[in-house]
Order: C-alpha cells, then structure tokens, then sequence
C-alpha cells in the first residue's frame, strides 16, 4: 500500500469516528416530547446547555459574545458627551468600544494652542466614575515645533459634570416619555 492510500484511510476514520461520537447524545438519550419545553429559545438553551448539536461559527454562549449593542442614541452618556462636544470635529466615534476622540481644535483667535479630547465609557450608569475623559494640550511655537500635554484639573471636572448633568437630564425625559399612569378603568357599583 502507498503512503497515499494510508493517510486517505486514516483521514476518513478520523472523520467518520468524530462523526460517530457527535451523535453519542442522540443514541444515549433519544428524547421524550414529555420532557421538552415547548418554546424554541428554551430547546436551544437546554440542549447547548448539555452539549448536544453543533455551530458552524463558534459556541452560542451569552456569556461569551462581545456583548449586547443597542442603538447609540439610547444611551443618555453616548447622547450627552455627544451634545457637549459637538462644536469639536470627531477623529474616531467608536461606540461598541466605548471612545469618542475628538481631533485637534483651536479658536480662531489662537492658532498656535490646541486641544483634543478623548472620553471612554466605563459604563452606561449615569455615575461620576462611568467616564475617563482626558484633555491632550498642544502648543506650538511654529508648526514645526509643538509641545504636546495632557491637561488635568477644573477643564475635566467640568466637563464630566456637564456630561452627567445632560445624561440625567435625558434619561428623566426618557423615563417621563414612557411613563404610563395607571388608569384602573371604570369603577363597578355594587348594590
């Protein structure tokens, strides 16, 4: 027998005895229409849960996707750092990976000082702890010759301050837009 032939004979083994073994949990347990939940969603839990079946991309697994993304403009933070920086012009807007940088910026008055700014989420509560927000300082004497800092102190108080504020003061209005009274309905009258 050619070596060819060997392998071919050892590769189809390894690949029909891997086959043999995902159906183990089909022969042990055949399953009893009693026992499964009705739902779908609860079917699928159940049996990725005891390792039965298979994905083509990956284990389905709640715990170990990247996490939940919901549309930016939910997020009172996201909304508020956002509305606060607006007259900035954005380098990088990143929301999935929490971070807004901002490019550098000027006045008009003062050419040759900068500023750029860069706020990671840390969370989505609206807490003083849920921002890193840091200010880079840039200074150039020509354009050649700049002198960049990160800036600390009342410019980033500030600043998370103001963002917190705008993020309460849009989740109170998002909790006020779906507020319902409770309307017990028409009163019955016994007599």
């Amino acid at each position: 027998m050619s070596k060819y032939k060997i392998f071919k004979i050892i590769t189809s083994l390894l690949f029909l005895l891997m086959i043999l073994s995902s159906c183990k949990g089909l022969i042990e347990n055949r399953g009893d229409a009693r026992k499964s939940p009705p739902n779908p969603d609860e079917r699928v839990k159940r049996n990725i849960e005891e390792g039965r079946g298979f994905t083509l991309m990956g284990q389905i697994d709640k715990e170990k996707q990247g996490g939940t993304f919901s549309f930016a403009s939910s997020n009172e933070l996201w909304r508020a750092s956002l509305d606060i920086i607006d007259f900035m012009p954005l380098a990088s807007a990143n929301y999935s990976g929490g971070i807004i940088i901002t490019d550098w910026y000027s006045s008009e008055g003062n050419l040759e000082e900068s500023i750029k700014i860069s706020i990671r989420f840390l969370t989505n509560e609206i807490r003083s702890d849920s921002l890193d927000i840091k200010i880079f300082y840039k200074k150039c004497a020509q354009n050649a010759n700049c002198a960049i800092s990160e800036k600390k102190g009342n410019l980033v108080t500030e600043l998370n301050k103001k963002i917190l504020n705008r993020a309460a003061n849009y989740a109170k209005q998002n909790k006020d837009k779906n507020f319902k009274k409770y309307n017990p309905g028409p009163k019955s009258q016994n007599n």
